[in-house]
């Protein structure tokens, strides 16, 4: 059995065991956003990504990669990297029209020994983002120029990358440039191009040696690449890459989990993810996490879904989009932070204790500290939607849970896919399977780690899972449930995925809490203070309305902490007051005076249990990502006694 997708060329090699990833992306284009995640991405649309060509140089028709006199190093590929994918998942013509000329002069540029690229600069890197551009657009439209492209200038590389080798950046990054020659592999199987993957490991950093065993400890004060953090983002997809090609599956997917463990233990974040504010940053809630980190960690995430085939993977990815990403951007996309902070209770230009940065790196807007996010940010939310579902030898699986539609198929057969739920903010996940195929084949859907008693249901019949109280049923394997069935008259999938408030420890015994795949925060409201005169669409600090300086208790009993849920709103990601959330967890919660103040941020959480006041009102907590003031990481009133929280995954789900 095959599974097709339109813009998808057939693979010629017979060797089943060098052709690629084992759970292919579907093509660009074939899963579009609908409900929520489709207004998340026309906020994008409507505003910095269909707009920054206007207001800002570095992409505008100066650029070196349009041809001109202007920036010709990584900009123009970073920011194509996410144009192109948002305009086929939303098929808005506009955008289309804005990548055209960019996709045209990057094809027009290359010279006969197949070099390509702006001729005032030279380097491997920026053309490892190219291809990926090049990559997409081929897969969303068939265009026949791409890979005969792609062999000369692959071909290039395989002459001159050994007396001009890897250096810099594209050292940390040369698994990316390999994933593009596994994309050319899987659709000519010519054996030549295995060479050149063996070539591009052998010039990248062996990223899980270092990260497993050599990882720094604390925050880093001076540069490497080793302990930059959008490079780890990016180069902990390097194990999964070299899986490709010795196939040695379990043991880098092993070693990428040590690699995992040792993030988490020295730098991980109450947010479930490793700091990175500009390098590695420790563990407290001080530090910050890039957004360059934040997407490149996305696409890692999606790049491990396919080669590994774990749920583990899905859980990663759902937990970086649904936190980590909208709290990058204001609820309405105009402006970026380039670093976000777990415990963030005001958002101003002042002088702040991160690893590398400027001033003004947390206020939003369209650059600050430096313009590598301006032009990186766009590929978070469609990459997302692109890589929501992949396909198996035998179906289709669920990467990650999202309102969609999914057009492909089977065999010769056409599949249509919807997908309707509230889902973060919601339990239940309703997809609809709509073919005229009477063959059966499979759907795979994830069962997140956090999940318990999921319950699962086909045309309205209970469908039981082997874990559920040693019923006979379904086994979960490697987080994945499989249903197979001629789904021509199959009726609604129903998975409910019940949400309960779960405590997780951290220093000091301070406590963070989740429930399901969002991280829950403390918002003391925002009062927003515009820059006047800044550049792009605008620039904004954030001050709180009210006290920040809360505690937790009675975090024994959180699992039956109450839920309230409402509707999403227009901006799905917003919080203009605390009553907007489409999902809010009602915790006690008591008074934390002795908590203050250090500079512009909040110190450190004092040691628990703090003993200022006795639980003394509802602590609305809300999710992450719309609130851009926040509390993540709490002092903790009273005991922790009888609270088990040693099966909580370690970054998003490690």
């Amino acid at each position: 059995m095959t599974i097709t997708d339109t813009g998808t060329a057939t693979t010629t090699s017979t060797d089943a065991a060098t052709v690629g990833r084992p759970h292919r992306p579907l093509a660009l284009g074939t899963i579009t956003p609908r409900g929520w995640l489709r207004d998340q991405l026309r906020l994008q649309a409507d505003n910095i990504t269909g707009q920054l060509e206007a207001i800002w140089p570095d992409v505008g028709p100066d650029s070196g990669w349009l041809g001109g006199t202007g920036e010709n190093w990584e900009r123009g590929p970073y920011y194509l990297d996410g144009l192109v994918p948002l305009a086929h998942v939303l098929q808005d013509q506009r955008l289309l029209d804005l990548a055209t000329p960019w996709i045209e002069w990057i094809l027009g540029s290359q010279r006969e020994d197949g070099f390509f690229g702006p001729t005032g600069n030279d380097d491997w890197w920026p053309r490892i983002v190219a291809l990926k551009v090049l990559t997409q657009h081929a897969d969303a439209t068939g265009d026949e120029r791409v890979a005969p492209f792609l062999e000369r200038y692959f071909r290039h590389q395989l002459d001159h990358l050994p007396g001009r080798p890897l250096t810099s950046w594209g050292r940390a990054r040369g698994a990316d440039n390999a994933l593009s020659v596994w994309w050319l592999h899987e659709r000519t199987g010519d054996a030549w191009l295995l060479e050149l993957v063996d070539l591009l490991a052998a010039q990248t950093i062996r990223w899980d040696d270092y990260l497993a065993d050599e990882l720094i400890t604390g925050p880093a004060r001076t540069f490497s690449h080793r302990t930059h953090g959008p490079n780890v983002a990016m180069g902990l997809k390097t194990g999964a890459v070299d899986a490709l090609r010795d196939h040695g599956l379990a043991a880098h997917a092993a070693r990428t989990e040590t690699s995992f463990a040792a993030l988490d233990r020295w730098h991980g974040q109450a947010n479930g993810w490793f700091s990175g504010d500009e390098w590695l940053g420790g563990r407290e809630a001080t530090a910050g996490i890039e957004t360059c980190q934040v997407v490149e960690m996305m696409f890692t995430a999606s790049v491990h879904a396919q080669v590994y085939g774990r749920g583990i993977d899905g859980d990663r990815l759902e937990e970086l989009a649904y936190n980590l990403l909208p709290a990058s951007s204001d609820p309405e996309m105009r402006g970026h932070q380039y670093h976000q902070q777990t415990n963030q209770v005001e958002v101003s230009v002042a002088r702040r204790e991160w690893s590398f940065s400027s001033d003004d790196a947390g206020i939003f807007g369209l650059e600050p500290h430096f313009g590598c996010c301006t032009a990186n940010l766009h590929q978070g939310w469609p990459k997302f939607v692109s890589h929501l579902w992949l396909r198996d030898d035998d179906g289709l699986r669920v990467v990650a849970y999202a309102p969609s539609a999914v057009q492909t198929t089977v065999d010769d057969d056409d599949v249509s896919i919807t997908v309707d739920t509230e889902y973060p903010f919601d339990e239940t996940v309703t997809i609809r399977v709509d073919t005229a195929r009477t063959t059966p084949f499979a759907l795979r859907l994830r069962i997140p780690s956090w999940a318990r008693d999921a319950a699962l249901s086909v045309g309205g019949d209970r469908v039981p899972l082997a874990a559920q109280g040693g019923d006979p049923g379904l086994q979960v394997v490697d987080g994945y449930v499989t249903l197979e069935r001629d789904w021509s008259s199959a009726g609604a999938v129903v998975l409910v995925l019940p949400m309960r408030a779960r405590v997780v420890r951290r220093e000091r015994q301070a406590a963070a809490v989740r429930l399901g795949p969002l991280t829950m925060v403390y918002s003391p409201g925002e009062h927003w203070v515009e820059h006047h005169g800044a550049p792009g669409i605008g620039e904004w600090e954030v001050h709180a309305r009210g006290s920040w300086n809360w505690a937790l208790a009675e975090v024994r009993d959180a699992d039956r902490w109450r839920i309230t849920r409402g509707a999403v709103p227009d901006a799905p990601w917003s919080l203009r007051d605390r009553r907007t959330a489409p999902v809010v967890l009602h915790a006690p919660g008591a008074r934390a005076t002795g908590w203050r103040m250090a500079g512009a941020q909040a110190d450190l959480p004092p040691f628990s249990p703090v003993l200022d006041h006795v639980p003394d009102g509802d602590l609305r907590l809300v999710p992450y990502g719309s609130a851009r003031l926040r509390v993540t990481e709490f002092p903790v009133a009273g005991s922790w006694q009888d609270v088990d929280d040693t099966e909580e995954p370690t970054l998003a789900g490690a």
